[in-house]
């Protein structure tokens, strides 16, 4: 049984980047899924799933990154986190 594993790029639109506060809701979100969650700027890759990971990526406003997910829920993973970029990573009640 093979593993799906797909890729969706992502813009870091928020004005203060990917600081502590959407890196948190980034890994709490990618939490939630089974699969294997990586965040690539190009130039390093690292696990979607650890917050310190993700922060020495230092990505700031206008940073485009690659999300990659691996397994059984890759998609609806993506999906998800896709939609924490495209809001912002804004709060909602």
């Amino acid at each position: 049984m093979s593993e799906t594993t797909l890729v969706r790029e992502v813009v870091v639109n928020n004005p203060e980047g990917l600081h502590a506060r959407p890196a948190h809701q980034l890994v709490t979100k990618a939490g939630q899924f089974d699969a294997e969650i990586a965040i690539s700027n190009g130039l390093e890759e690292v696990d979607g799933k650890s917050i310190l990971s993700i922060l020495t990526l230092a990505a700031v406003h206008g940073t485009q990154l690659s999300l990659r997910a691996t397994g059984p829920d890759a998609e609806d993973a993506l999906a998800a986190l896709v939609e924490l970029f495209d809001q912002g990573f804004a709060h909602r009640s």
